[in-house]
């Protein structure tokens, strides 16, 4: 049997961002998803995530499951055999930003968190495709059924997340950086960033990707999974 490969999701996502891979890897190994809700730092949810965690596992974060899985390296770095990073940002978040996302919580919690998902974040997702408009669908479900209080958490931890670039510098596991070529959200040039601070890690750019290249191009970034997991 295999090492066991820890998930954590986007923001306002759950485990079915990553239906495409758990199809994929849980035939010879064990997989789960940790959802990142119930606290508002990322301290909170890194520490919350090694506790529910085996005692040492492959670990795969998502946007701001990746700025978990940073912090989870921090914390506990003897337990992480091996880390990918995909479509995600390893710095603080812009001081600028803070009146935007606060005032969509705001929103979220007066009854508009649909109309905040559909208009204001999903739109910058997603890469022109076929499988568009099914993805959106996808992740509206996920929002909804999450709920306006774990979007606020999230809001939260996202603001006031630390730098992590110091804690890139000491990983020392085998490490895979990868994002869609069309991600908006977390562009090509923050994984270069990632993959240059990180010693002998694999940068991977997915073409017809863009944040969530776990469901829009899942063969794809399948095969740079599944080769970050066997190297």
């Amino acid at each position: 049997m295999q090492e066991p490969l820890v998930f954590l999701p986007g923001m306002m996502c759950d485990a079915r961002l990553f239906s495409p891979q758990i199809a994929a890897f849980s035939h010879d190994r064990a997989v789960m998803t940790i959802p990142l809700t119930g606290h508002d730092t990322m301290t909170e949810l890194a520490t919350s995530a090694l506790a529910i965690a085996p005692p040492r596992f492959a670990l795969a974060g998502l946007s701001m499951g990746g700025i978990v899985a940073m912090e989870m390296m921090r914390q506990a770095p003897r337990r992480i055999s091996r880390l990918a990073l995909l479509d995600t940002n390893p710095l603080a978040d812009p001081p600028e930003k803070a009146e935007l996302r606060e005032a969509q919580v705001a929103r979220a919690q007066n009854g508009a968190l649909e109309q905040v998902m559909r208009d204001e974040m999903k739109p910058n997702y997603l890469s022109d495709g076929p499988r568009r408009a099914a993805i959106l669908d996808l992740c509206m479900d996920m929002a909804g059924d999450l709920g306006p209080q774990v979007f606020a958490d999230q809001s939260a931890a996202i603001q006031h997340r630390p730098d992590q670039s110091g804690t890139l510098k000491t990983v020392r596991v085998p490490a895979l950086v990868l994002c869609g070529e069309d991600d908006r959200l977390c562009p090509v040039s923050r994984h270069e960033l990632m993959h240059k601070l990180i010693p002998g890690s694999q940068l991977a750019v997915i073409p017809g990707a863009g944040h969530m290249p776990t469901l829009e191009q899942p063969e794809q970034t399948n095969r740079k999974l599944k080769k970050w997991l066997t190297q």
